[in-house]
């Protein structure tokens, strides 16, 4: 039994520790806290389980509850393709080119496309502007029935089926499942939009040739939009405490707050094309690390540790090999943005968002303020590879390792499979 606890730790607490960190602006909130995982604990003991995510309450709380989503979505698709073949004008065009005139269509796709440049032979372009803001609304909803339909119905079944008795382990199978899905989404996504840039797989001095990158391909505004409007409704859920929590709450609301500003500061200024490098280098190893804590959950020894080992390497390779490359390409590389473009001049219609921020040239310290945040974030993949390598020399050298975050949450499943053994057992004495 010792011997196989130690084999265990290798993929379950070295991958609990670096939870906290391998999801920047954290995928759920769900967790329990001390006091939560007491709660629960007393409620197993009075023969209920925890509250699942719907129950959440408050005027907002109709943004985790699927029943409540799902209206608000079919009542605007309806509006929007009503509107759409009840119109007449001759101008009206597919709002896959952004001609549309129903008013409901920069819900639900991206506005502003440009005419094209003479000679230009690719797909239609789009700018920026305040309709944005709309998309990102209803993405928000929208992402909102996904998250909460997906882990209630599909995810919680599963997980039972799994065999998974306890409601703390379902809850975090659930939580890293999701994990799952959406990174592998994103992911694919982002690797599917970094193709069709000149950048692609990193090569980085073209994040500033050709700058400003202003006129953006239709895939990439639509990924950057929907991954804007997925972390700000991670934000919502988190900081209306929707749901349970965390015990790291203040962390995960900094790195929100940073996250969000990163992603809005780079769209604005137009630069999408290092944000889709970052995003992916993001992403893939978040599938790999959630795959992995899925695994553990379902005890699957042998089968988590390779996963981990594998997470691993892509971790290293991704958060700080490449992420380093994107931070030696701004120290070094961001002169290559040609010099008439180093401007606020809103003639050129490149840097800002809004026309109008004013004129001159472009200051001295932009170079440092795409520079910093970017650092910050290798700073934190550092302090996490470090604190995982020593888990990992702590455990090989027979010490035992915990994250203290599940401790309570570890204990409230013990107490409850023992509850749910005591009924099962309680049921076959009757039954004789």
């Amino acid at each position: 039994m010792a011997a196989r606890k130690r084999a265990t730790s290798i993929g379950q607490d070295a991958l609990n520790e670096l939870d906290k960190a391998s999801q920047p602006v954290g995928t759920t909130a769900t967790a329990h806290n001390s006091q939560g995982a007491r709660r629960g604990g007393a409620a197993a003991k009075g023969g209920s389980q925890a509250q699942p995510w719907t129950q959440a309450t408050g005027p907002l709380a109709w943004l985790v509850k699927p029943k409540c989503t799902l209206p608000i979505i079919a009542a605007t698709v309806a509006a929007w393709a009503a509107l759409e073949h009840s119109s007449t004008s001759p101008s009206s065009t597919s709002p896959l080119k952004g001609g549309s005139d129903n008013p409901l269509t920069p819900l639900l796709w991206i506005s502003y496309a440009l005419p094209p440049i003479p000679g230009d032979a690719s797909s239609t372009r789009y700018g920026k502007g305040p309709k944005d803001l709309l998309f990102l609304g209803f993405y928000i909803i929208v992402f909102s029935f996904v998250r909460q339909a997906l882990t209630e119905y599909l995810l919680r079944p599963l997980a039972r089926a799994l065999g998974l008795k306890t409601e703390g382990k379902i809850t975090r199978f659930m939580e890293q499942a999701y994990a799952v899905v959406y990174f592998s989404w994103s992911g694919a996504f982002g690797l599917y939009v970094m193709s069709r840039q000149p950048s692609w797989w990193y090569n980085t001095e073209h994040f500033w040739l050709g700058y400003p990158h202003w006129r953006m391909d239709g895939p990439l505004k639509t990924y950057y939009l929907l991954q804007f409007s997925y972390w700000l409704q991670q934000m919502i859920i988190l900081v209306m405490r929707l749901e349970k929590p965390r015990v790291d709450f203040r962390e995960l609301v900094i790195h929100h707050i940073v996250t969000l500003w990163l992603v809005g500061w780079s769209y604005m200024i137009n630069l999408t094309m290092i944000g889709t490098a970052v995003f992916v280098s993001m992403d893939l190893p978040d599938i790999c690390l959630a795959f992995s804590k899925c695994l553990n959950y379902l005890d699957l020894q042998r089968t988590s540790e390779a996963s981990f080992v594998f997470f691993l390497f892509i971790w290293t390779y991704m958060r700080h090999y490449l992420n380093c490359r994107i931070l030696w390409s701004v120290w070094t590389q961001f002169d290559l943005v040609p010099a008439q473009w180093r401007n606020w001049s809103v003639d050129h219609n490149g840097w800002w968002l809004f026309y109008g921020f004013g004129s001159g040239e472009i200051p001295k310290w932009m170079k440092y303020q795409i520079f910093a945040p970017i650092l910050a974030l290798q700073l934190v993949n550092a302090f996490w590879t470090y604190l995982i390598l020593r888990i990992l020399v702590r455990i090989l050298s027979g010490k035992n390792a915990r994250d203290v975050r599940e401790e309570d949450e570890d204990e409230q499943d013990r107490r409850e499979l023992a509850e749910l053994e005591a009924r099962e057992k309680a049921k076959g004495g009757k039954a004789q």
